[in-house]
């Protein structure tokens, strides 16, 4: 879990006094929480990282937080509290919530040391949920955006190798989707549409892990529908990239099956896929 240079700062000293200075500075209940102006800025802040560390409730840090950029706006603390409004959000998986301090954070405070941070905040905010998304990929082309905004606008930071381990995920999720439809189409015998998807994943996602499943199905649906160049050429491409894949054995299995070889023939789509590939011909 990244830390944001604020929080590790300050926290070996927090914690250290924290149990004890966060109960005897407030008595607890909701009337710490109506009275919250008789305390500075820094206490209300510990008192939020407090709750961030023992408590199992995050959003009860969030509320500590808010309050200090509420009634200390332009305090140093202020800035501190927004980043880490952002993370305990994140913590309690509010995650527009969480993207929006994220946002206000960067948006504020764009030349802040913490403005990488915020960024790999709100990315992580689309990412954590892609998993929750079924067929709607929207928060997929989002997280890679702001993946890509950390890795573009921040490639020093702690946060960059993090965000590109995260962004291939990502892409990979989404050819893997592509993949879903893909077979349910060639299952139910719907050749052309299952080409489609799987083409997808050829132009569009190629250094992605599900290159070698495509390609083969891309055989298989070809074949289906008598288009035997086109399996051919599939097959090449597939041999040429992914020779000791179980993916080319299959389809080089199926190709002979029917006295064909996995070589470049006519000129299709997939023939100008090998000319690039495997020629080096982007012409």
């Amino acid at each position: 879990m990244a830390r944001s240079k604020i929080s590790a700062s300050l926290m070996v000293a927090v914690l250290a006094g924290m149990t004890l200075a966060g109960c005897s500075t407030f008595g607890g209940g909701e009337s710490d929480r109506r009275n919250l102006e008789r305390f500075t800025a820094e206490e209300i802040y510990k008192r939020g990282e407090f709750e961030l560390e023992n408590s199992r409730r995050p959003e009860d840090a969030v509320y500590y937080f808010s309050e200090v950029e509420r009634l200390y706006p332009y305090s140093e603390w202020a800035k501190r509290a927004l980043i880490m409004q952002a993370y305990s959000n994140h913590r309690a998986e509010e995650y527009e919530e969480a993207r929006g301090a994220a946002q206000r954070f960067i948006d504020t405070y764009p030349g802040d040391e913490d403005a990488a941070y915020a960024q790999y905040l709100l990315a992580l905010s689309y990412y954590d949920q892609i998993d929750e998304v079924g067929r709607d990929q929207g928060l997929t082309f989002q997280a890679l955006q702001a993946l890509r905004a950390v890795i573009e606008q921040y490639p020093d930071s702690e946060y960059a190798r993090s965000a590109i381990l995260k962004f291939d995920l990502a892409f990979d999720h989404l050819a893997a989707k592509e993949m879903e439809i893909g077979r349910y189409y060639l299952k139910r015998g719907h050749y052309a549409a299952s080409i489609n998807r799987f083409r997808v994943v050829v132009e569009e996602f190629q250094t992605t892990s599900q290159t070698p499943e495509a390609l083969l199905r891309l055989v298989e649906a070809y074949l289906a529908l008598g288009l035997n160049d086109e399996a051919q050429t599939a097959g090449a491409i597939l041999g040429y990239n992914f020779q000791s894949s179980p993916f080319y054995e299959d389809a080089y299995a199926q190709l002979r099956g029917r006295g064909l070889a996995a070589e470049a023939r006519g000129d299709s789509w997939l023939t100008n896929i090998y000319r690039q590939v495997v020629q080096g011909r982007w012409l």
